[in-house]
C-alpha cells in the first residue's frame, strides 16, 4: 500500500511504535496504520508491506512489517511533509510558501540547487543556510536511525548518537557497540548489550566484560557507593553477564579485575577493608577524587590561625545587643570556632538555629575583614542563602565557574577562589566530586564552613562526604540540638524531630479550616490517594490563599505505580496547567510538554548551566525553530529538540530530587506500595522540605513503616579513614 502519513495517532520515541491515519490512493477513508517507525511525520509519503487485521475495538488496522520512504507526490503532500517539523527552520508557513513556488520540484530544488530557496519571499540566505544543514543532518540521521533501529536501538538516541560521531556513527557502532555506553547520555550497558547482540558479537567479548565490570561499578555509584569490595563485585558481574547459556565465572572475572588493576583501568585498595579480608575496587576517578579530597582537607587542617578570642567574644556581645537576638550556648559557641578555625562543620535539625548561627558568623567574617563567598548545591539553596545572609550567594559550580568547552572548572588548586572565607550551606548534599572540586579550588589560607542536616537524605551522587567527615573526629563539628521557642510553634519542626527519634508525627486531620502547618489525610488505597490530592489542589488549598500553580509541590518515593511521579505528573499536568489554543505544546517520547508546565532538569547539563534537580518553568515551544525555552531560577535555557530527554514534567518530583529546596506546600503521598523505598530519612527530608504547610496523604501504617525503617546508609567510602591516615 502506498499513500501519505495525514496525522500521528501516536509515536513512541523509546520503542519506534507508532498508530497513525494514513491516505491511500482512491479511498476517500483514511485507513489507520500500526507498526515500528525509525522516524516518521506527518506529509510522509511511504510505500508500505504488511498485513490487515481486525482489532476488536478500533476495526480494520494495517500493521506494517515493512516500509520505505517515497517522495511526497501532490502539492499539499509536499507542503504537510516539510511543515512537520521536520527540518529546523521550516514550520508550516514557510513550507506553503516554498511549495507554492517551486511546486511538485521542491525536494529536487533543496536536494540539488538549495541556494534558489532564497528566491522565496520570505526566507533571508541565513534561514537558507539553517535549512541546508538540517536538511543534510536529517538525511544523515535517517541513515544512522535505520541502521539502529534495524539493530535494536531507540530512536530517542539516534540524534545524540550522530551528534557524538557524525559520519563515523555506523563504523563506531559496528565496531564497538560498547563504546555508546561510555560516550552517549542515556545509553547504557544494557542498551549497548542488546546492540551487540544483534551484531553478532560474542556474549564472552573482552569489550563486554570490560563495559559490563565498569557498568556494574557505575550501577554502585548511583546507589551511592565510591568502590565495590572484591566478593560483591565478582557477584555483581556474573550476574550481570549471564546470559541466556553464557555465565561466567567467578575466577574468570577475578582474572579480568587483576588484568585491568594492572592496566589502570581499575584501582586496587593498598590494604584489605576493615572486617572484611578482602580488597576493594575502584574505577580509577573515584579513587583519586577519594584520595585528593583527603589530601587537600589535612593540608587545609594544618594552616594555623591566630584570632584574638577576647576581641571576637566581645563582638558577639554587642551583635546580640545590636540585634536584639541571644545566641543559645551552642550557638554562640559555632560563632566562636568559626573566628578560630580553619575547617568547621554546622549540623542540626530544622528549627535550631543553623540559620541565624551562619548569618552571624557571616556578619563576624566582614567585621574581621574577611573577603566571603557563599554557595549551595542546588540554585534555589543558593538563592534561599543569598536573602539569609544579604549577599550573593551561587551555586557551587558557578562558584568553581565551569567551562563547558574544555569539561572543568576554571577555579583549581593554581587558579583559587578569590575569598578568605567561604560558606556551603546544605552540604549533606555534596558528593564526592563536586567535594573534591570545591576543595581543590579552596586556597590554604581560606576558612571553610560546611552547613548542613546529617539526618537529611544521604547526596544522590556517590559518598557519604558530611557523614564521613563527621566519622573521622579529624574536623570541628558543632551539633546544634535545642529548639527554639518560634519554632516550636510549627508542627512541621516538632514532627521532623518526632520522626528523627522514631516517633509517630502528631497530624491533624484535613478540614475546611486547619489549626495545624502539619496535616494528614488517609486516602487508604493509591487510586483514593491521586483523588485526594487532586481535591486538595482544587479545593482546600486555594482556599487557604495560596497560588497552586507556583506554591504546591508534590514529593514521591518513588517514579512508579497510581502515587508516583510518573502518573501523578500527568494527572497535575491536567489539572494546574490544561491544554488550551494559547499555549503551544509538543508531544515528546510519550510525554506532552506545555507552555506554562513546572519541569525538572534531570542530568547535569554543564553547556547550559543547568544541573540535576533544577527546577524551572516552559515559557516557550517554537516549532520552526525546534526548540523549547525553560526559565530557570538565575537564566533562560533554550533545548533542542533532540536534548528534551534532559527534562520531565514536574508537578510531582521525587524526594531525592527535591534536596535543597524548599516550597510554601508540599504534598506528600506515602504508601506501601512504595515501601522499599521508604525510610526513615526519607520521610524527615519530604516533610522537612515544606515552609508553611505539609499535608502527608496516605494510609497510617505506611507512614509508621516510613519512620520505622532506618535505612543501613553504609555507603562503601573510605574517606573517613583516609582523613585518620597521617598524611
Amino acid at each position: 500500500m502506498q499513500g501519505v502519513v495525514e496525522r500521528l495517532t501516536y509515536h513512541s520515541e523509546e520503542s519506534g511504535y507508532t498508530i497513525a491515519r494514513f491516505k491511500a490512493p482512491r479511498t476517500s477513508e483514511l485507513v489507520t496504520i500500526v507498526g515500528s517507525f525509525a522516524n516518521i511525520q506527518a506529509g510522509q509519503t511511504l510505500q508500505l508491506h504488511g498485513i490487515w487485521k481486525d482489532h476488536p475495538k478500533f476495526g480494520a488496522q494495517f500493521q506494517v512489517t515493512q516500509y520505505r520512504e517515497t517522495k511526497p507526490a501532490t502539492l499539499t503532500g509536499l507542503e504537510k511533509y516539510l511543515g512537520s517539523g521536520l527540518i529546523k527552520g521550516v514550520g508550516p508557513v514557510t513550507a506553503k510558501r516554498i511549495v507554492a513556488h517551486f511546486g511538485l520540484e521542491t525536494l529536487e530544488i533543496i536536494e540539488h540547487q538549495i541556494d534558489r530557496l532564497s528566491e522565496v519571499p520570505g526566507i533571508a540566505q541565513k534561514r537558507v543556510k539553517l535549512i541546508q544543514t538540517a536538511w543534510v543532518t536529517q538525511k544523515a540521521i535517517k541513515d544512522v536511525m535505520l541502521f539502529l533501529q534495524s539493530h535494536g536501538v531507540s530512536t530517542t538516541y539516534a540524534v545524540k548518537i550522530y551528534k557524538q560521531y557524525g559520519d563515523a556513527a555506523i563504523a563506531t557502532v559496528t565496531h564497538n557497540p560498547y563504546q555508546l555506553a561510555t560516550d552517549v547520555y542515556g545509553i547504557g550497558f544494557v542498551t549497548a548489550d542488546a546492540i551487540a547482540r544483534n551484531l553478532g558479537i560474542a556474549p564472552g567479548s573482552e569489550f563486554r566484560y570490560r563495559s559490563g565490570l565498569l557498568h556494574v561499578l557505575g550501577e554502585a555509584s548511583e546507589e551511592g557507593h565510591c568502590f565495590l569490595p572484591q566478593d560483591e563485585l565478582v557477584g555483581r558481574v556474573t550476574k550481570r553477564l549471564a546470559i541466556d547459556n553464557h555465565r561466567p565465572d567467578a575466577e574468570q572475572v577475578l582474572r579480568l579485575i587483576e588484568q585491568m588493576v594492572l592496566d589502570h583501568t581499575l584501582v586496587k585498595t593498598d590494604t584489605p577493608l576493615d572486617g572484611l579480608e578482602q580488597f576493594g575496587y575502584y574505577a580509577p576517578p573515584f579513587f583519586g577524587a577519594e584520595q585528593k579530597l583527603a589530601d587537600q582537607l589535612q593540608q587545609l587542617l594544618k594552616q594555623p590561625i591566630e584570632v584574638d578570642l577576647t576581641r571576637v567574644q566581645r563582638w558577639i556581645d554587642r551583635f546580640m545587643a545590636k540585634t536584639g537576638m541571644p545566641l543559645s550556648l551552642q550557638q554562640r559557641q559555632a560563632v566562636e570556632m568559626a573566628a578560630s578555625h580553619r575547617v568547621l562543620i554546622l549540623t542540626g535539625g530544622p528549627g535550631c538555629g543553623k540559620t541565624f548561627t551562619t548569618r552571624t558568623i557571616v556578619a563576624l567574617w566582614k567585621a574581621m575583614g574577611k573577603s566571603i563567598a557563599l554557595a549551595s548545591p542546588t540554585g534555589r539553596a543558593a538563592q534561599r542563602l543569598s536573602e539569609m545572609a544579604g549577599q550573593e550567594a551561587k551555586t557551587i559550580h558557578r562558584l568553581l565557574e565551569f567551562e563547558p568547552k574544555t569539561m572543568k572548572f576554571k577555579r583549581d588548586v593554581d587558579n583559587p577562589i578569590p575569598a578568605q572565607a567561604i560558606v556551603v550551606d546544605e552540604a549533606s548534599m555534596l558528593d564526592l566530586f563536586l567535594a573534591n572540586s570545591l576543595l581543590k579550588a579552596t586556597a590554604l589560607d581560606t576558612q571553610l564552613l560546611l552547613v548542613g542536616d546529617t539526618d537529611q537524605l544521604p547526596s544522590v551522587g556517590p559518598g557519604a562526604v558530611l557523614q564521613d567527615l563527621i566519622a573521622s573526629g579529624q574536623i570541628p563539628v558543632v551539633r546544634l540540638t535545642q529548639v527554639f521557642r518560634q519554632a516550636q510553634a510549627s508542627q512541621i519542626v516538632s514532627n521532623a524531630h518526632r520522626i528523627n527519634q522514631g516517633q509517630f508525627p502528631q497530624l491533624e486531620a484535613v478540614s475546611d479550616q486547619p489549626q495545624s502547618d502539619c496535616l494528614w489525610l488517609g486516602a487508604p488505597e493509591p487510586v483514593a490517594g491521586v483523588q485526594a490530592i487532586q481535591d486538595l489542589i482544587t479545593a482546600l488549598i486555594p482556599s487557604l490563599g495560596f497560588n497552586v500553580s507556583q506554591a504546591v509541590q508534590v514529593l514521591c518515593p518513588m517514579t512508579r505505580g497510581e502515587v508516583g511521579t510518573r502518573n501523578l505528573n500527568t494527572v497535575l499536568q491536567q489539572l494546574i496547567n490544561p491544554p488550551s489554543p494559547a499555549k503551544a505544546e509538543l508531544v515528546r517520547g510519550g510525554m506532552i510538554l506545555r507552555v506554562g508546565d513546572r519541569v525538572i532538569q534531570k542530568v547535569n547539563d554543564y553547556d547550559r548551566e543547568v544541573f540535576n534537580g533544577d527546577l524551572g518553568v516552559i515559557t516557550a515551544i517554537e516549532v520552526e525553530e525546534q526548540d523549547v525555552t525553560v526559565q530557570f531560577t538565575e537564566r533562560l535555557v533554550s533545548y533542542d529538540y533532540a536534548d528534551l530527554n534532559e527534562i520531565a514534567l514536574a508537578w510531582a518530583i521525587t524526594i531525592h530530587k527535591s534536596q535543597g529546596s524548599e516550597y510554601p506546600v508540599v504534598i506528600l503521598p506515602i504508601y506501601m506500595q512504595h515501601y522499599l523505598m521508604l525510610s526513615r530519612n526519607l520521610i524527615y527530608t519530604g516533610l522537612t522540605r515544606a515552609k508553611q504547610l505539609a499535608i502527608v496523604v496516605g494510609p497510617q501504617k505506611a507512614i509508621a513503616l516510613a519512620i520505622r525503617q532506618v535505612k543501613d546508609q553504609q555507603r562503601y567510602t573510605l574517606l573517613d579513614q583516609r582523613l585518620q591516615k597521617q598524611p
